[in-house]
């Protein structure tokens, strides 16, 4: 099911059951799993494409990044099984700093989202019409980005967060919560979300006790840690969250 009009590089692995529409472009160290479709004009080049995957038309996939360091390595972008990528979305691949760019499995890139070098984000993530990631931002697994989003390269979004469409990201977003505004501020759980994944009741007031700790308790940061892995110790969803903090670098978004 490869158009006559296609170009394909050689060095290209095709699985099978592989659908390429009319004047796609796949180049040169490139792999397409089996059962994926690719689009009218879509351009394909130093990627690794899942099985069961959707590139629609014009969308670019593994092009160099936009990155004035990047000096020509060999790099790659990687779409994880199923994901869908549509019209005119970009994804770059990585520079040396990680060598590649990921999106997991099962993911939502809308039309004209655009993925920079060397961002991993997680299985199950929408990423809405328009919205910008910047270079070496990561993104947990099952957010949901409303769209016009822009996010500040470095960036960590949590899993499950949910940001309003038009944020301006700025600041690392910790799991299970929903972000809005310029900058982005903090406005509660993400319930919605949490509910759909059936997250137990008892799991959902885990996470509330912790919020206040964190942004109500009048505590410095590292205080409100302390006493959020005292009282809360034997939550693995709030155990996400007070690891999320450890790790995170720019500071974490807090509510306005």
């Amino acid at each position: 099911m490869i158009h006559s009009t296609a170009i394909i590089d050689k060095s290209a692995v095709i699985g099978q059951n592989v659908d390429i529409g009319p004047y796609a472009v796949i180049g040169e160290n490139v792999t397409i799993g089996d059962g994926t479709t690719i689009g009218a004009h879509a351009t394909i080049e130093c990627a690794r494409i899942g099985q069961n995957c959707k590139i629609f038309s014009h969308a670019s996939i593994g092009a160099p990044p936009q990155d004035l360091k990047y000096a020509g390595e060999k790099t790659i972008a990687v779409i994880g099984d199923g994901t869908t990528v549509r019209e005119f979305a970009t994804i770059n691949r990585g520079t040396s700093a990680s060598g590649q760019t990921i999106v997991g499995k099962n993911c939502l890139i809308m039309t004209c989202a655009h993925v920079a070098h060397d961002c991993i984000l997680g299985d199950n993530c929408i990423i809405a019409n328009c919205c910008a990631i910047a270079g070496h931002v990561e993104v947990g697994d099952g957010v949901v980005m409303g769209g016009l989003t822009a996010v500040h390269q470095f960036v960590k979004i949590g899993k499950n967060v949910v940001t309003g469409g038009g944020s301006m990201v700025s600041m690392d977003i910790i799991p299970y919560m929903q972000a809005q505004g310029d900058r982005a501020s903090l406005f509660g759980l993400n319930l919605v979300g949490l509910k759909r994944k059936r997250v137990p009741i008892a799991e959902i007031e885990n996470i509330k006790h912790a919020y206040k700790i964190l942004f109500a308790s009048h505590l410095t940061l590292n205080d409100a840690v302390a006493k959020i892995e005292e009282e809360l110790a034997s939550s693995l969803y709030v155990k996400d969250i007070v690891d999320f903090i450890k790790k995170s670098q720019r500071g974490i978004c807090r509510p306005k």
